[in-house]
């Protein structure tokens, strides 16, 4: 199978407004691929990597070749040189792997090209997420959806089960495995308890929404390992997890939980503080250990819990996990009652509270009604910078915005990150009027220089420390709220209230 059949899917599936019709055009690329083909192609139509990460970025991609002028690129051809270059290490590796990447883009079309250039970047946003792949290829294999979201879920891996499916259709073999890591249940949103226990049916599970990581735990007998969100082991580098996880009462379980690096007043560090131990290759001991605290559990000794209802796997958890290993909970019915609760666990210093169903099963891999999140919005009114010529359905719109900060004492800006979520298409033909106006150098090239002058105010999670910008801090889950056009530049806010924002820990 060509690249360039994948290339033309991926920029026709991000042209289709319907969620039908991207289902039946990535159905067509799935059939197209052999046996071989088929987990690549799920993997690059989702915007992912089957390799993860090979160690290029945009930096290494502003300047490409010339294309090819007709297509040659197989994927198996591409997906092995994906993974040789992930490979390349040792002195020298920095310019042996941008000589590979050359090599594959000289081999590449124009679209191809295009296609590469934002696969590798993280970029590809035509609309072919997990549920839309997920309907993809259950159409593709003539299989029932609900088949194969449960064995995707089971997997936590999506491609290894669409090649299953198409090529046998046996999804019998995906089961809870202690040891194979699951993907987990994600929440919604709400803007409140109260709005919370509308959503829930008026009875909510409320628990500490803990600024940690998430981790997904197994056990089987002394073994444990200890996965990330998604999905990567780092079992070595959490040794105290591991240690804490042993001295539970039990020989099998699935647990998910969240790790944190506490200050000793148990106030929470920093994201970053618990981030680096994620980011380190070592699991030697470090100044600021990790805590652990669980909050649900799928398996326990041979049985699965994940389909119980989740007033039935907390009282598993209870039995295994001793309190103060356990996430802060209260169960109520009452707005006044969870309001508070909120409140004290934002005067603890975390991020918000979970609100949860009762008989919620755990929906692994989905972002079920069943859970949702509440927590404060911050917002700041900022510069627009520069913007980035958008992808897929955005192609030809001005899309990603990057953010900057008045800085009073210079008289410039100082840029905190970018963002190009929460644009509606209203909002971006707008915004391509708007900047195609204020560009300093013409509109031709990916990234438009403006002239800072438009302020948007950015609604975002929080402020995070950065070695990427000047400032030393990066905004958190950054997205449009509205554009100000009743506040001048000389008005937004600074860097330093961006900067109190970030000692505040918000």
């Amino acid at each position: 199978m060509l690249l360039a059949e994948i290339a033309a899917a991926s920029d026709e599936v991000g042209s289709l407004p319907s969620r039908l019709a991207k289902v039946n055009r990535v159905a067509a690329a799935l059939r197209r691929a052999d046996a071989a083909e088929v987990a690549v192609v799920v993997a690059w139509l989702s915007g992912e990597l089957p390799q993860r990460q090979i160690g290029v970025g945009w930096a290494g991609l502003r300047s490409l070749p010339a294309p090819a002028s007709e297509p040659t690129l197989t994927v198996a051809a591409v997906d092995t040189a994906l993974t040789e270059i992930k490979a390349i290490a040792g002195k020298g590796s920095q310019a042996r792997r941008a000589e590979q990447v050359a090599a594959l883009f000289t081999a590449a079309t124009g679209a191809e090209q295009q296609f590469l250039r934002r696969l590798l970047s993280g970029e590809l946003r035509q609309g072919a997420l997990a549920g839309v792949m997920a309907d993809a290829v259950a159409k593709a294999a003539e299989l029932p959806s609900a088949a194969v979201r449960r064995a995707a879920m089971l997997a936590g891996d999506l491609p290894l089960v669409a090649a299953a499916a198409l090529h046998g259709g046996d999804l019998s073999q995906f089961t809870l495995q202690v040891g194979r890591p699951v993907s987990p249940m994600l929440a919604q949103t709400a803007t409140g308890v109260a709005e919370a226990l509308d959503k829930l049916g008026g009875e909510g599970v409320f628990e500490a929404k803990l600024d940690g990581a998430r981790v997904q735990i197994h056990r089987a007998g002394r073994q444990v390992s200890v996965y990330t969100r998604t999905l990567d082991d780092v079992t070595a580098r959490l040794p105290e997890v591991v240690d804490a996880v042993l001295a539970l009462p039990v020989t099998d379980l699935i647990a998910d939980a969240e790790a944190i690096a506490l200050r000793p007043d148990g106030r929470p560090h920093r994201f970053q503080v618990t981030a680096s131990r994620f980011g380190t290759r070592s699991g030697a001991p470090r100044e600021e250990p990790l805590s652990v605290f669980f909050f649900d559990l799928l398996h326990r000794d041979g049985i699965d819990l994940l389909d119980l209802p989740l007033t039935e796997r907390m009282t598993a958890l209870q039995q295994v996990v001793p309190a103060q290993q356990r996430v802060d909970r209260l169960v109520t019915a009452d707005p006044a009652a969870a309001q508070r609760f909120l409140e004290t666990t934002l005067a603890a210093g975390h991020e918000g509270v979970m609100a949860k169903a009762p008989g919620a099963p755990y929906e692994a891999g989905r972002r079920g009604a069943g859970w949702l999140k509440v927590k404060p919005v911050h917002t700041l009114d900022l510069v627009v910078l520069a913007v980035e010529w958008g992808s897929g359905r955005r192609s030809g719109k001005l899309s990603n915005i990057h953010l900057g900060a008045r800085d009073p004492d210079t008289g410039g800006f100082v840029m905190l990150g970018k963002t190009f979520k929460g644009m509606t298409d209203e909002m971006l033909a707008w915004q391509t009027a708007r900047f195609t106006e204020l560009a300093t150098d013409g509109t031709d090239g990916y990234v438009v220089r403006v002239r800072p002058e438009q302020v948007v105010e950015i609604a975002l999670d929080g402020v995070q420390s950065s070695t990427r910008y000047p400032a030393g801090m990066a905004l958190r889950f950054a997205r449009v709220v509205r554009y100000r056009d009743d506040k001048p530049a000389a008005q937004a806010d600074t860097v330093h209230t961006v900067r109190e924002l970030f000692e505040r820990g918000g």
